[in-house]
C-alpha cells in the first residue's frame, strides 16, 4: 500500500482483516514522507514499511524506479495507493500496471488532481463522492472501478465535506480490494469487471 498521511483508508484495511470472507492482507506499507501517519499505523499492526523519499534521488524517473524496486520487495498481487501524493510513472506502471488502484475524493471524471473537494465545492456541485480507479499514465484519468456517492450540504466547506468523503471513501476502498482479493480485476478497455 502507498501512503503519504495519515493512513485511514489502511487502517479500514488493517480493520478488515477480522472478517474472514474479505480474503486479503497487507503485506507492506510504503511512503515518499517518514513522517506519514500512514507508516506508524502499519508498525503499530506489525506490517513493515519502507520509505523511498523523492528528495534522496536525482529525478522522478530514478525516484520511480527505486519505489518500483520497493513494492516489488512485497511482492504484492494488487498495489492500493490511497492518499499517495506522487504520480506514479512509467517505471512503476509497466512493472505493476493493471494492478494498481487509486482513491480520489470526487466522481471521476469530474474534477481530478490534489484539489479534487474544493474544485466540487467551487464549481457547486450538490453531490459529489469517491472513486476507486485503475491508475494509469494520467492524473486520475483510470478505469472506474467503483464510485460512491456523497451530498453536499449548504453548509458544508472544504472540511466538512472531505470527512465524509472519507468516511464513504473508507468503506469503498474495503469493499474494492476485498472484492479483487476474492476474484479477479479484468481492465477491457474503460470497462472494469471485479470477479
Amino acid at each position: 500500500m502507498l501512503v503519504s498521511g495519515a493512513g485511514s483508508n489502511l487502517a479500514a484495511l488493517l480493520a478488515a482483516r477480522s472478517d474472514p470472507a474479505f480474503s486479503a492482507r497487507v503485506v507492506g506499507v510504503l511512503s515518499d514522507d517518514p513522517g506519514a501517519g500512514g507508516l506508524d499505523v502499519a508498525r503499530a499492526a506489525g506490517v513493515a514499511t519502507a520509505v523511498v523519499r523523492l528528495a534522496d534521488f536525482p529525478d522522478r524517473a530514478a525516484w520511480d524506479v527505486a519505489l518500483a524496486e520497493a513494492v516489488g520487495v512485497f511482492s504484492p498481487t494488487l498495489v492500493v495507493s490511497a492518499g499517495f501524493m506522487r504520480i506514479l510513472g512509467p517505471s512503476f506502471l509497466t512493472r505493476f500496471g493493471g494492478r494498481v488502484i487509486n482513491t480520489h475524493p470526487a466522481l471521476l471524471p469530474a474534477f481530478p488532481g490534489a484539489h479534487g473537494v474544493r474544485d466540487a465545492l467551487a464549481y457547486g456541485v450538490r453531490v459529489t463522492g469517491c472513486t476507486v480507479h485503475v491508475v494509469d499514465e494520467g492524473i486520475d484519468t483510470g478505469p472506474i472501478i467503483a464510485q460512491r456517492a456523497v451530498e453536499v450540504l449548504d453548509d458544508d466547506d472544504e472540511a466538512s465535506l472531505h470527512e465524509r468523503i472519507k468516511t464513504v471513501e473508507r468503506a469503498l476502498v474495503v469493499d474494492v480490494v476485498g472484492r479483487v482479493a476474492r476474484g479477479d480485476l479484468t481492465v477491457e478497455g474503460r470497462r472494469v469487471r471485479l470477479g
